[in-house]
């Protein structure tokens, strides 16, 4: 069997001295990432370390396919969200896509996710104790509102995989955003501007 993705760049992490969810670790990735050119997405939502899930769980992460009932009118959406789920929303439910913001505000962002989890055992156990309430009142989350979206469970094509926060770090940081009507550098730059960073 193939080595998983996450394994092969959890084990690179390590190798390299690099403790997991620090700083030092947030700039491994996005540099590692960096040359990674292409990614089979299909490919990577069969990786084995990545859980099949028919309906997501408030807290937890999520990938999967998407195609937007409003397409149309959006000025740009991401085909591949990559969510943190917040909760159920009419007709499916709301999640933070962390690709609406660039790497260095996704390390950011993370960072302010994982000082809310349950717990730090970072397995099957841990989620992020997340609510609206949190994301408007916490500092380390102010960067949410592009991020901020909802999404309905018809619109979700083939199956959603949980991304256990063992792996949280490759996942945030691979380069798996898939977005349509506008470039990724575009999309960011809205981001940036919607938050007050530029």
């Amino acid at each position: 069997m193939a080595k998983s993705l996450f394994d092969k760049y959890r084990d690179a992490a390590a190798k390299a001295g690099v403790e997991p969810r620090t700083q030092e670790s947030y700039k491994w990735f996005i540099e590692k990432m960096k040359t990674l050119r292409t990614i089979n997405r299909t490919t990577v939502l069969r990786d084995p370390n990545l859980i099949k899930k028919n309906k997501p769980l408030a807290g937890r992460m999520y990938m999967y396919f998407y195609d937007p009932k409003t397409k149309d009118t959006l000025p740009y959406y991401d085909r591949f969200p990559l969510i943190l789920m917040v909760g159920p929303a009419p007709g499916g439910f709301y999640g933070l896509n962390l690709h609406y913001l660039a790497p260095v505000l996704r390390a950011k962002m993370l960072d302010g996710l994982i000082s809310i989890t349950n717990n730090k055992r970072f397995d099957e156990t841990t989620k992020v104790k997340l609510n609206y309430n949190l994301l408007t009142s916490v500092k380390k989350l102010r960067w949410y509102e592009p991020c901020f979206k909802r999404y309905l469970l018809t619109n979700v094509k083939k199956q959603m995989v949980m991304v256990e926060a063992s792996e949280w770090e490759t996942a945030v940081f691979l380069p798996t955003e898939d977005f349509a009507k506008a470039n990724k550098r575009k999309v960011w730059r809205e981001s940036k501007k919607m938050i007050g960073t530029i």
